[in-house]
């Protein structure tokens, strides 16, 4: 039965069949070899998409949308620049900075990356940057996006798992702080390296007016992740909140996007849901399958065979997510591996929060890993550079990542359940 379900699964993908139809035609083999009537693959995937928390989806994908396509990107640049600017490599600090406050308002990994690379790369340019380097951190920069909240990923693993978005909200910052500060040192001892010059000097009044700038983009995270954790509204409502917000932002204070616009980007942002909830209801049919048949625990079984010591065990996981992300879209990734891995780590007692965002961060840097890597290509169309100079550049800013990754899984500090 796991031979058929993943043999068939890895041919379709092999085949070029989409992730999500792929899902769906292993699952639907199971279901036929062992004549279940087929109304389950109906039931299951209407049963998948039909959840209150999936309406934050959405929602966070509409409002990243909105304020990446407007000014506000543009706004925090400036501001990360005239804090930051004046240090040696201070615009390649910039991106990550600017990249670190767009992923408190977005909650994708693309979206970051194009709105951080946009205003950032003429710039880079006319200072005499390393293009291919910058183009690398840029993108590695925007997997900060999925982690620090809001997070479309988190809220897909609270759903799969039965845990508290907020919470994992909650705990999601001390993770992409850390990736923040590893990719700052990574383009500091390479700024240094190189002798790359310095900025203009620094000026408070120069922050200050930046600041009133960037204030309605500083304010879209207070507002959203205020609000849930105040308890004054759930982050299904948060979601709707932040496409207000940034409504009234983009056509009333910056006055940066037309109803035409508007219009686009909310098609632009349906098409990338459907996307994703044709994802979720598929990978419902394999979940249950899965559950039906006891595979995880089986898969549990196999792996505590080799180990039971829950260290062990976790690097082997991190492992399998770091590669499943080198093939999959992170959502699909962590839709599938999810229910899998879940019995696993109960038995062994390991946090499901902890966990949840383990897997959030190792999906995350698959962004940077080609063959799919969606944050490369988003950097490549920004920048004009092909796609393997890019590849090349990022291999340091990888490694940093991977290094997070692991201090995430070993070290307590970064998993702050105190506040849980």
């Amino acid at each position: 039965m796991i031979g058929l379900l993943f043999g068939s699964f890895a041919v379709l993908l092999l085949l070029g069949v989409p992730i999500a139809v792929s899902v769906g035609l292993a699952s639907y083999l199971v279901l036929r070899g062992q004549h279940m009537p087929l109304v389950l693959i109906a039931q299951r995937m209407f049963a998948g998409a039909d959840s209150f928390p999936l309406v934050a989806v959405p929602f966070f994908i509409l409002a990243g949308d909105l304020l990446a396509k407007g000014k506000v990107s543009e706004k925090l640049v400036e501001f990360g620049d005239a804090v930051l600017g004046f240090l040696r490599g201070g615009l390649w600090l910039v991106s990550v900075v600017a990249a670190m406050f767009f992923a408190a308002i977005s909650g994708s990994g693309a979206a970051t990356t194009a709105a951080v690379g946009t205003p950032l790369v003429p710039e880079l340019k006319k200072k005499e940057y390393d293009e291919a380097v910058s183009a690398a951190l840029i993108a590695a920069a925007g997997t900060i996006g999925v982690v620090i909240p809001p997070s479309v990923p988190m809220v897909l693993y609270a759903v799969i798992a039965d845990q508290s978005v907020a919470r994992l909200f909650l705990n999601g910052f001390a993770p992409g702080v850390l990736m923040g500060l590893t990719l700052i040192g990574i383009a500091l001892y390479q700024a240094y390296r190189n002798n790359y010059p310095r900025g203009a000097a620094f000026s408070l009044g120069n922050i200050w007016r930046t600041f009133k700038g960037a204030f309605w983009g500083l304010l879209t995270p207070a507002i959203i992740l205020g609000g849930i954790f105040s308890g004054y509204f759930t982050p299904s409502e948060a979601a709707v909140i932040a496409v207000d917000y940034s409504l009234f932002v983009a056509l009333f204070v910056y006055r940066d996007l037309t109803w035409r616009d508007i219009y686009r980007i909310i098609v632009g942002s349906a098409i990338t849901m459907s996307v994703v909830m044709f994802i979720i209801a598929t990978s419902s049919i394999l979940s249950w399958v899965l559950a039906n048949w006891q595979i995880p625990t089986l898969i549990a079984r196999h792996i505590l065979a080799l180990s039971r010591n829950k260290y062990v065990v976790l690097f082997f996981i991190d492992g399998i997510i770091l590669i499943a992300g080198v093939f999959m879209e992170t959502a699909s990734a962590l839709i599938i591996l999810t229910p899998v891995f879940l019995p696993l780590v109960e038995q062994l007692g390991i946090n499901l929060l902890h966990f949840g965002l383990i897997v959030v961060v190792g999906l995350a840097i698959g962004m940077i890993t080609p063959p799919v890597a969606i944050n490369l290509y988003v950097a490549s169309t920004v920048t004009g550079l092909p796609l393997e100079k890019i590849s090349q550049a990022v291999a340091p800013f990888l490694l940093g990542l991977i290094l997070a990754l692991l201090t995430l899984t070993y070290v307590p500090l970064f998993f702050p359940a105190v506040i849980l």
